[in-house]
């Protein structure tokens, strides 16, 4: 019988699947050190994407070759965040948590939210820690955010992690020009009327910086800690 390591090893559908390895962060899994494994690749086109190479281009790493980076860390790294792109959408992804797994890490998710049949067989194995979802814009405001009609997808990915015993937190990017405050009420009314509680994380667009499109320059005026509700708590990171 083929174990996990050897199906990873010759699946030739799991080859090169992986962009990049960040492999120190104290960011990006809360309370965590860890490593980002960054995957090719991405089913939205969001006009503010910091990755655009990523997004647009192929994978140069392949699962076996990031699970020896892991191995080499194992003794400095708690975490391992899976981010992309949309790593949801690679095939063999929860063999490969199962091997990281073996390593005695935990694993984090960023995602979009589009395949929720994906994430529901990860949660059902016990294979994910913590969930990063992003919540891309309201309804109308959808497709011109991401080129992409995804939204039902994310509804049905929230309703399921808000389901689950798993950790997650719900987070946005905001451009002043993209997302109004009458869209971030709406948004947070939307997380309340779904049965989220907790953080809900604003996240300021960075300019100056390259992105999948170009973007005017962006100036905050909405003070957002003020549209927090009994439920919900909006922090900014800056």
């Amino acid at each position: 019988m083929s174990t996990n390591k050897e199906y990873i090893s010759q699946n030739k559908a799991a080859a090169k699947r992986l962009y990049n390895i960040t492999p120190f962060t104290l960011l990006d899994y809360p309370g965590k050190i860890a490593c980002i494994l960054w995957f090719a690749g991405c089913n939205m086109r969001c006009v503010y994407c910091y990755n655009p190479d990523i997004v647009l281009g192929k994978g140069n790493i392949n699962y076996s070759e990031a699970l020896a980076f892991i191995q080499s860390r194992k003794h400095l790294l708690e975490g391992v965040v899976l981010s992309g792109g949309e790593c949801t959408l690679h095939k063999g992804i929860a063999a490969l948590i199962l091997e990281i797994r073996k390593l005695g890490m935990l694993i984090k998710i960023d995602t979009n939210g589009s395949n929720p049949p994906m994430l529901n067989i990860l949660l059902r194995k016990g294979l994910v820690d913590y969930v990063a979802l992003d919540f891309k814009a309201t309804p109308e405001k959808f497709f011109d955010m991401t080129r992409s009609t995804l939204f039902n997808g994310f509804e049905s990915t929230l309703s399921l992690l808000i389901n689950s015993t798993v950790d997650f937190e719900v987070r946005t990017t905001v451009h002043a020009e993209l997302l109004s405050e009458e869209d971030l009420k709406w948004m947070v009314t939307f997380l309340e009327e779904k049965g989220y509680k907790g953080t809900y994380y604003i996240q300021y667009y960075i300019n100056n910086t390259r992105t999948l499109m170009d973007l005017n320059y962006s100036v905050q005026r909405i003070n957002f800690e003020a549209l927090s509700t009994p439920d919900i708590r909006i922090v900014v990171r800056k």
